[in-house]
């Protein structure tokens, strides 16, 4: 299986440096910087690329569980916030709110919710975050 990476590069002293991050791949390239991070600053965050990746990841992990279970997938669509809060003298990502509606022909609703949460359960990113509380609303449409 393939290794996946990325860099980071910090300049400066924590509140008024700045950074970029860069996959490996070239697909993403972003600026960070404190605000960005702890405030409402424009660039990105660690925070951010984690929920991306637990949004893709979960959505991949869904489609997946369905198609062997039998149920042909249209669409599922993911949103995740991941939380970061003061705790004790530090920072922690507390919880991840993942969000997603999936267009699933034929399936009933807690077949569709079975199939979610396993995908919650199962899909690598949520099992690299365990210590993290993983919230789910998962939505059937048609």
């Amino acid at each position: 299986m393939p290794v996946r990476s990325a860099s980071a590069v910090w300049n400066g002293s924590l509140k008024d440096g700045n950074g970029t991050m860069k996959m490996a791949s070239g697909a993403y390239e972003g600026k960070y910087s404190f605000g960005s991070r702890f405030q409402e600053d424009p660039g990105t965050n660690p925070e951010e690329l984690i929920a991306a990746a637990h949004a893709g990841c979960f959505s991949m992990a869904l489609s997946a569980g369905l198609g062997k279970a039998g149920h042909e997938v249209t669409r599922v669509a993911t949103s995740a916030k991941a939380h970061l809060e003061k705790v004790g003298e530090g920072f922690q990502i507390t919880r991840i709110h993942l969000t997603t509606e999936a267009e699933v022909p034929g399936i009933d609703d807690a077949a569709f919710q079975e199939q979610a949460e396993g995908a919650k359960a199962n899909c690598p990113v949520s099992q690299a975050l365990a210590g993290v509380e993983i919230v789910l609303d998962a939505k059937l449409v048609s």
